[in-house]
This record gives structure tokens, sequence and C-alpha cells, in this order.
């Protein structure tokens, strides 16, 4: 599903070294691999970037350590970094995103609501620099799926300049 939004999207890459990237650790998840002499482990780290005004990213580390797996993961996730349209402090409007068997439905509050999400969403929306939003988790709550498909959700978002472009007209006609 992230996929197929960032075909239609056509977004160029963005440069997280020019911002200023804040980084939250989702989870972490000892992993074990059994061979002949008795069980490897390792961890895996899921972690969140963004720089709370309008571009996020998440991303996977796995490492024998756990300070080599969160570095890695935060390196991940700089490469997959998506723009967000914000409207005032929350989104232009409501949308589900679905990755896996996860799916987020994300709606727009007004001002003073805050942050209406559980853990894994709350990570992605905070660093996504949005303020007042209701979210749902409708599927799985793993964690990895409703990160992923929160941001799925919010690269999904048209701003109304993007819908009056699409339309091929003005954004004060679309309004009213």
């Amino acid at each position: 599903m992230a996929e197929k939004v960032e075909r239609t999207k056509k977004q160029e890459r963005i440069n997280a070294d020019e911002l200023d990237i804040k980084e939250r650790v989702v989870s972490l998840n000892r992993v074990a691999k059994v061979v002949k002499g008795g069980r490897t482990f390792r961890f895996s780290a899921l972690v969140v970037v963004g720089d709370e005004n309008g571009h996020v990213g998440c991303g996977m580390g796995k490492a024998a350590e756990i300070p080599d797996a969160i570095r890695k993961g935060i390196d991940d996730a700089k490469k997959n970094m998506v723009t967000v349209p914000l409207l005032k402090t929350s989104i232009p409007h409501e949308v589900i995103g679905e990755y896996g068997a996860g799916r987020v439905l994300l709606k727009p509050a007004s001002e003073g609501t805050g942050v209406i999400a559980g853990g894994p969403a709350r990570a992605v929306l905070e660093l996504a620099g949005i303020r007042d939003i209701r979210t749902k988790c409708l599927r799985s709550n793993n964690p990895k799926n409703v990160v992923a498909a929160t941001i799925e959700g919010l690269a999904s978002l048209k701003s109304l300049e993007e819908v009056a472009k699409l339309r091929g007209k003005k954004p004060e006609e679309i309004l009213g």
C-alpha cells in the first residue's frame, strides 16, 4: 500500500540533513535465531523521525546491540520520509490509512482538542507536527502496521491547493 502512494504522488526525496530531526523509539523487540549451537539473540527497533513541521518517516533496524539497532532504524527512517499537508494545527480532511492488516482512521479536530491517539500512532502524529487530531486503530494493533498505516494515511492527504489544481479550478471556487 505504501508503494502505491509513493508512485501516485511522485514525491521528491526529502533531505533529512537540512531538517531539525527528532526521533522516537516506538518498539524494541528481542528476536532469536535458532542455530546449531543454540539461539542467537538480536534486537529490532521501530523508530519514527520527524521535524514537527510536516515531515515524518519510520524505519526498522536490527542488530546485536540495542544502540546499533536504534541507529540503523533512524537511518532507515530518514530515507523514508514523507511530507504531510497541515491545516493550522490539524489535517485537511478525514482519511483511512492502510498497511498490511493495520488500518488507522485519522479525523481532523478543532483547535484545543489535542492528539487523541494510541502509542504508535501518537508518536507519528506528534513528530509530524499535528497538534489536534482524533484517531482510531481499526484492525491490527501491531506497532509496525499501525505506524506504517498512519504514515500512509498522512501521505495520502491532499491540501486545498492540490485538489484545486487537479480539478482545474481556483481554491476559492472549491470552498464555495
